[in-house]
């Protein structure tokens, strides 16, 4: 009990002594509006990129830059800062005798966070640093709460995530997680678009929900009086697009689950899907590695790569057969029922509710079995039966199992694709079959009719880009890769 009252005592203090810090820089602030300066600056055109400066270094140039504070150091008639701005950070170099006694006054009157910006000239310390003597400072934006000193030592992660902005401010390895994810999906735009793909949008409100399986989010539009639902996938419209002769398209598209959150699944997620007309589901495997490669070439300069302490080498792709694992670890063959399934799993101690197993249970399930295979080299899971697999063809010459893959590196499952069910006939029964193990599921008639007017034979990817950039920036959880996760209330 004693051990919490001083946790809650350490804790107001540090309010009060956040509080005071916070008084402190509106005094400052006053002073600065007494002094005639506006403290949230107008616009200051012209700047260029620290990094750039630094790239392009010459001795004596004029140069103009802008950034935030992030250190300093008073030298009698002279003071060091270092500023930062998104693309690196230089040391500044204010000298009394240059500036002029006001603006001098002013500059060591500013505070650390503050944004500013500066006209100078470029040189080398004897030391060799490159920095900017400045000529004239502008206050641009006034830093009314202290960054955080130690924030690295923060205990309370969620923190990190809940303030991602102050995160980004000190935590330069955060900031480069979210430039490489950028790369990322640059990279894959970059590569289809001069594979002859389009970018397409689609509806982010559908009147059915569908695509994929997973409980969506519910809204209801006062205007039309109808329920509608947040996406789980796109692939719907996409067909239709197929339908309409688009024949190589793709959308990098927010979907949204209604389901639990955990390090790799958060309710608001980014997905690559792209369909190709006359293509199937061996050519989306050939795209799918060309993509991944492509990526990790692009944003790491290399295949081969650390993942939570395992190489991952992605010149190795491997197979297995979700239909042999099936018999291999539970017995289970393509052609037994839903019922014998369930007895089957349960033998090996894994909890089943009721009498009936979702398709997303078995497939995490399969998932676990094929995660410790993906550790150092991408897997392909294929021959996924159809009972999971409502929207693919069959595979030929395989009775009960679809021309389907899921792919895992490095025990994520990171894409799914497929030869796209293009016969209306089977399209409604597989429906049907669907509604009878999920009351709450919904015909989509206009799915149907447009199916009836024909879509030419496809192949279908989806690709989760947030488990990508997890895997490519070495991210153990999904939250560090998406800018601002989904967090209870605080």
């Amino acid at each position: 009990m004693g051990s919490r009252n001083a946790e809650k005592e350490d804790k107001m203090s540090g309010m009060q002594e956040g509080n005071e810090l916070i008084a402190e820089r509106y005094a400052n602030l006053r002073e600065l509006e007494a002094a005639g300066i506006y403290p949230f600056g107008e616009r200051f055109p012209g700047v260029q990129g620290i990094e750039s400066l630094k790239k392009d270094f010459s001795e004596k140039s004029k140069i103009r830059t802008a950034g935030r504070i992030m250190a300093r150091r008073i030298m009698g008639k002279s003071i060091f800062m270092d500023l930062k701005d998104f693309t690196g950070k230089i040391q500044l170099y204010v000298k009394k005798d240059i500036i002029g006694e006001k603006p001098f006054d002013l500059i060591k009157g500013l505070d650390i966070g503050d944004i500013i910006g500066v006209d100078g000239e470029l040189f080398k310390t004897r030391t060799g640093e490159e920095t900017i003597q400045v000529i004239e400072c502008r206050v641009l934006a006034k830093s009314l709460r202290p960054l955080p000193e130690k924030w690295h030592g923060l205990k309370d992660v969620e923190t990190r995530y809940r303030r991602r902005y102050v995160d980004l401010i000190v935590n330069d390895p955060a900031r480069e997680v979210f430039k490489t994810r950028i790369k990322i999906i640059q990279s894959i735009r970059e590569y289809l678009n001069s594979h002859g793909f389009l970018e397409v949008e689609t509806p982010m409100m559908h009147q059915v929900a569908g695509g994929a399986a997973g409980k969506p989010f519910k809204t209801h539009h006062e205007t039309l009086d109808m329920d509608l639902f947040l996406r789980i996938a796109p692939e719907i419209y996409l067909k239709k697009l197929l339908v309409g002769g688009f024949e190589k398209i793709y959308e990098i598209n927010r979907s949204f689950r209604n389901e639990g959150m955990s390090t790799r699944h958060n309710p608001e997620f980014t997905m690559l899907e792209v369909y190709e007309a006359y293509s199937d589901c061996g050519g989306m495997k050939r795209l799918t590695e060309e993509l991944v490669r492509h990526a990790a070439r692009t944003v790491l300069g290399t295949e081969k790569f650390v993942y939570q302490d395992r190489e991952i080498d992605l010149s190795r792709w491997k197979t297995v057969s979700f239909a042999d694992l099936m018999k291999e670890n539970f017995g289970i063959n393509v052609d037994d029922p839903v019922d014998a399934w369930v007895r089957n799993i349960r033998k090996r101690g894994i909890e089943v509710e009721g009498d009936k197993i979702s398709r997303t249970q078995l497939i995490n399930i399969v998932g676990e079995l094929v995660e410790p295979k993906s550790e150092t080299h991408p897997v392909f899971v294929v021959d996924i039966f159809k009972e999971l697999s409502p929207l693919a063809k069959e595979k030929k010459g395989a009775p009960g199992v679809t021309d389907r893959f899921e792919l895992f590196i490095g025990g994520l499952e990171i894409a799914n694709a497929y030869s796209e069910l293009n016969d209306p006939r089977e399209q409604r029964e597989r429906f049907l079959e669907q509604a009878k193990e999920d009351p709450e599921a919904k015909m989509d008639e206009d799915f149907i009719t447009a199916l009836e007017y024909g879509m030419p034979p496809a192949g279908g990817l989806g690709i989760g880009i947030d488990r990508l950039a997890m895997i490519l920036t070495d991210s153990a959880s999904i939250r560090d890769v998406i800018l601002f996760p989904q967090l209870r209330p605080e």
